[in-house]
């Protein structure tokens, strides 16, 4: 029988590996997950989003942040690169460094089949471990179909969407999303 030995790495080796690599990789409390590649329409609805809230919000007190940054969730020590973020304030960094930050209020993940599982359970629990978070955006990229999640009293309270006419009110940054804005040049199979 033989056994393999898994390589944990301490999150300061991760950081060195990180800053130095080519492709993106999440922290797992000891592991290094390489992040897959993205689609077409996996792009352009990020950047729709990105893009379209960082016009909104420029006057604003509210910041969008695109998936070049990491987020880092102490209670799971992990380190994962949301699509979209946006903050209430200027970003909290992480121990002082420039590419980890702690304080989002609204994070946007656009799904793909490998990754929605992975979105919809374990890194909205992990995500909900973050005091300042209070929205939360699951934005299919093969059909017109989004799901918000809102904070309250009492727990999450889950709406959904799927008509091109609508927007999503965004209650945390106080503005109000199109959906044909998300789903702009975006051509289904």
């Amino acid at each position: 029988m033989i056994t393999t030995v898994e390589r944990r790495y301490s999150l300061d080796e991760y950081r060195a590996i990180e800053e130095k690599a080519e492709g993106r990789n999440e922290y797992h409390d000891g592991e290094i997950v390489p992040m897959p590649g993205g689609s077409l329409n996996h792009s352009r609805i990020g950047g729709n989003i990105f893009s379209f809230l960082k016009f909104l919000l420029r006057d604003s007190q509210f910041e969008p942040i695109n998936s070049d940054l990491r987020l880092w969730i102490p209670e799971y020590r992990r380190g994962l690169y949301p699509d979209v973020m946006v903050f209430a304030s200027e970003p909290q960094l992480n121990e002082n460094r420039n590419d980890e930050v702690l304080n989002p209020t609204l994070i946007i993940e656009v799904l793909s089949s490998s990754t929605a599982d992975y979105d919809h359970k374990d890194k909205f629990r992990m995500y909900r471990s973050i005091s300042s978070f209070c929205e939360y955006l699951l934005v299919e990229q093969d059909e017109i179909f989004i799901e918000k999640y809102s904070k309250q009293c009492q727990g999450w309270l889950l709406s959904d969407f799927n008509n091109l006419e609508k927007s999503i009110t965004l209650e945390s940054i106080g503005v109000e999303l199109p959906i044909a804005e998300i789903y702009r040049g975006v051509v289904f199979g």
